[in-house]
């Protein structure tokens, strides 16, 4: 066999779920798959998605996955390619966080998340297996996962395949722009704020971030402990519960991983609600439109595509209710006040002398700090510690810290009377589409505000996913924001899969790719 089967679309353009059928079909191999990928991704590299990919390794992986199949041992995602955002971080090349800090470091151990969707090495509980996806490589973020627009990586920004000239969002904006421009059926992101939602939504694709506690975090290289959270993003809503599937579940080695075992998220795709029909899939589904995600400050593109695509739903047979999240304006400042903290916890690890950036020839212990520090981080994670450690310093904990917690509490309750009222919420994932490159690098706040309508899920620790729905100004990708309610990933999933199998809105590709 050699390239795309007979009477067959592309390699490039299948997603997981094709992916898989075609390798299980027998039509195509694994190993003929990752070398037609891998000759795109070299021919691809301006879009600055990659961070390192190393042919060798994934053809030896995708040459086990073909003997794997071969003996009857394959996963339904055995030999399907991946790639991961360099947040992880895995025994095959550097993990970086798209720092300087971490430049050229070298990790002795898989993320669980990499070993699940891997070979297994490494992994603890009851099944050590591991799904058995090639991995293309590591992927492009914003440095330590701060940013909204992956502007912020140490190793340059990334370009939004719809159009070079914007951002593709962040953080995980290498995983959104790989996914996008069908370098790569599926990726890897984590979402701390929305750097899962904000980036498919620019990009045109679909993810999700599940349920705080549903993925494990250990391996995962920390921004903000309890918020930081691990998703797939790929073309659809199908591909990304294959993916979630074979993600999730309890790890022992992370101690805010959920009890609960693993999910088969596939299997909730199809399932019929009580009372629904194969033309009203959703017949009976309450979706929730807060009215504070509808401001009169929401651009008019996005706000027109998002009501277009909230009447893709009633037509399925879902009803719009109106309800209210009275302190979604009061997300902003009680997010940029705990995820700092943490932050400036959490990288206080990176001083220059076990591991990371050291700088050269310093005077003495405190000049090694110092000028390991200033050198090793760049701005935007030089601000967020220094933010963080003045609301933890003695004096302001109390007026900041403590009552942004306070309000955090607060925000998950409003989220659980919503959801008294509906099944899911719905409203766009950011006010506007994907912004040029360098329109908002001198002004931070323009980047927070935009954060407004994916940090309250966040907060709450609650499920929330991008569907794409359609184009707003400059034919830019619009994306729908879904959040249910804990542990209701199946539910999300299955909604929007029903959106995309009456709409042709994730189809869609940017020109030329």
């Amino acid at each position: 066999m050699s390239g795309s089967p007979t009477n067959q679309s592309p390699v490039h353009t299948w997603g997981v779920a094709e992916t898989a059928q075609q390798l299980q079909a027998g039509r195509i191999s694994s190993l003929e798959v990752v070398q037609e990928l891998l000759t795109r991704l070299d021919a691809q590299a301006h879009w600055g998605a990659f961070l390192w990919s190393e042919r060798e390794v994934s053809l030896s992986q995708a040459r086990a996955a073909d003997a794997r199949r071969a003996q009857g041992q394959a996963h339904r995602l055995t030999g399907v390619p991946v790639a991961h955002k360099d947040i992880f971080v895995t025994r095959e090349g550097p993990s970086t966080a798209g720092s300087k800090m971490l430049a050229g470091y070298q990790s002795s151990f898989d993320a669980t998340v990499v070993a699940r969707l891997g070979d297994g090495h490494g992994l603890q509980g009851p099944d050590t297996s591991g799904a058995g996806m090639v991995s293309l490589g590591k992927l492009n973020c914003d440095e330590f996962a701060m940013g909204s627009a992956n502007e912020n990586s140490a190793f340059g920004a990334v370009r939004n395949p719809w159009d070079p000239t914007r951002v593709p969002g962040g953080s995980s904006g290498g995983s959104a722009a790989a996914v996008a421009a069908r370098l790569v059926p599926a990726a890897t992101g984590t979402d701390t704020g929305g750097s899962i939602r904000q980036p498919a939504a620019f990009c045109g694709i679909t993810g999700i971030k599940p349920t705080y506690g549903v993925c494990s975090r250990y391996g995962m290289i920390a921004f903000a402990s309890s918020l930081d959270q691990a998703g797939p993003m790929a073309r659809s809503a199908q591909d990304c519960a294959w993916l979630l599937s074979a993600m999730g579940g309890f790890d022992p080695r992370d101690a805010t991983s959920a009890q609960r075992p693993a999910q088969d998220y596939v299997a909730s795709l199809d399932a019929l609600r009580a009372g629904a029909t194969p033309g009203r899939p959703l017949e009976g589904l309450r979706v929730g439109l807060p009215r504070e995600f509808f401001p009169t400050q929401l651009s008019d593109d996005v706000h027109s595509a998002v009501r277009a695509a909230l009447g893709e739903l009633e037509k399925l047979g879902a009803t719009l209710v109106d309800v209210s999240l009275p302190r979604t304006q009061l997300s902003i400042p009680v997010y940029y006040i705990i995820a700092p903290a943490e932050a400036s916890s959490n990288l206080s690890r990176f001083d220059g002398v076990k591991f990371g950036h050291r700088t050269a020839h310093p005077q003495d212990l405190m000049d090694l700090y110092k000028k390991s520090r200033a050198e090793g981080f760049g701005a935007e994670v030089q601000r967020r510690i220094m933010i963080g450690t003045y609301v933890l310093s003695h004096g302001y904990y109390d007026a900041y810290y403590l009552q942004a917690q306070k309000l955090r509490r607060m925000i998950a309750d409003d989220f659980q009377a919503c959801f008294r009222q509906c099944d899911v919420i719905a409203g766009p994932v950011a006010p506007t589409v994907a912004w040029k490159l360098g329109e908002q690098s001198g002004d931070p706040m323009a980047a927070y505000l935009a954060d407004i309508f994916t940090l309250p899920a966040s907060l709450a620790g609650l499920p929330g996913m991008s569907v794409p729905a359609g184009s707003g100004a400059q034919g830019l990708p619009v994306g729908l924001q879904l959040i249910g309610n804990y542990f209701a990933e199946g539910l999300l999933l299955q909604t929007a899969h029903a959106l995309q199998q009456a709409t042709d809105f994730h189809l869609r590709a940017p020109a030329g790719v």
